[in-house]
């Protein structure tokens, strides 16, 4: 049987209140007890409880994360940086996914009620920003990563994505297209609406009216984007450009433009957004706009112990500058 605080007490010849101030650095206690209770710990092989140990200390040092699930392209990226930043801080993770909808809830609210974490951080499971909402109104110290544009009335961070939008466009005409086809993600997130917005606004600045017959939503999905081109060269519609709101969708676009006798870049230049490892093994290689995933993993860990320590310079937002990256869907290779 595993060897209780109890058991310690008996042995060291103190009460369990000791034993656990000992374990827990608390209170004035002689050093002749201090070394019973060690030496008691160390004959019997107690192991304490780390949720225990944190509860009367105030603090588990774990932190929990809510993902959607771990199939989405670059959630691997950001929880590896979450982790790896926790471990040099001296904190543990807790990672639950939201992918059996109510059942997932009910665990997570388990998990608050029983003070498993100090804080929580979110990359939001569909519909549940509102529940989410209503923990951190309790008490509970939340960070959102990737807020999609909701804006919620806690600290979050995001990609800038409407920049993303205009490098895109400066990308392409720069490059000398002028036609450009857009492939959006969900239209209710509020990144599809400012990667677009960003793109449309160079665009006008060019002279291009980016009209709706040029704009569909491949819902961030491979199929989706593979569908999108289908049907423009289905309704006729000439183009020399396309860009994707993920690099899923952008590999969709590419495979519908090869099985069209299209080449890339000569014929349709592509650009995706993300840069997961996927960009780097389409063919040709995805031209695209980096989102900072693992900074956007680091930062959300550091602000959330900001909060969680009750520190006065704890932000509230924090908005993290996306990049082009410049690969063989857009770029002629040089002759040899």
């Amino acid at each position: 049987m595993a060897v209780t605080i109890a058991d310690v007490a008996t042995r060291a010849g103190v009460s369990k209140t000791t034993v656990s101030r000992v374990l827990n650095g608390k209170g004035e206690i002689n050093e002749t007890t201090v070394l019973k209770v060690r030496r008691a710990i160390a004959e019997m092989g107690y192991v304490p409880s780390a949720g225990a140990v944190g509860l009367a200390r105030g603090s588990t040092q774990v932190i929990g994360m809510l993902v959607p699930e771990l199939t989405w392209a670059w959630t691997g990226t950001v929880v590896q940086a979450v982790a790896d930043t926790l471990e040099r801080e001296g904190f543990g993770m807790r990672l639950l996914t939201g992918n059996r909808g109510e059942d997932s809830l009910r665990r997570l609210g388990a998990q608050v009620a029983a003070k498993s974490f100090d804080g929580l951080l979110v990359i939001e499971p569909e519909g549940t920003l509102g529940y989410i909402a209503k923990l951190h109104e309790s008490g509970l110290p939340v960070v959102l990563i990737d807020d999609r544009g909701h804006r919620p009335g806690f600290p979050y961070v995001e990609a800038a994505n409407r920049q993303g939008g205009e490098q895109a466009a400066h990308h392409l005409l720069e490059i000398g297209r002028r036609r450009p086809l857009v492939v959006t993600g969900p239209e209710a997130y509020g990144c599809t609406r400012d990667r677009l917005a960003g793109f449309a606004d160079i665009l006008a600045q060019a002279g291009i009216v980016l009209d709706e017959r040029r704009v569909l939503s491949g819902g961030f999905l491979f199929e989706g984007g593979r569908a999108a081109v289908g049907q423009w060269l289905a309704d006729g519609v000439e183009f020399d450009s396309v860009f994707v709101h993920n690099d899923s969708s952008a590999a969709g676009v590419l495979v519908a433009l090869h099985e069209a006798g299209l080449e890339v870049p000569r014929d349709v230049a592509v650009v995706g957004f993300d840069d997961v490892e996927l960009a780097s093994y389409t063919y040709p290689a995805l031209t695209t706009i980096r989102q900072p995933m693992g900074e956007m993993g680091e930062a959300a860990v550091r602000m959330l112990l900001d909060h969680v320590r009750g520190s006065p310079g704890a932000a509230a937002s924090c908005t993290l500058a996306t990049s082009l990256v410049v690969r063989g869907s857009t770029q002629q290779p040089v002759p040899g």
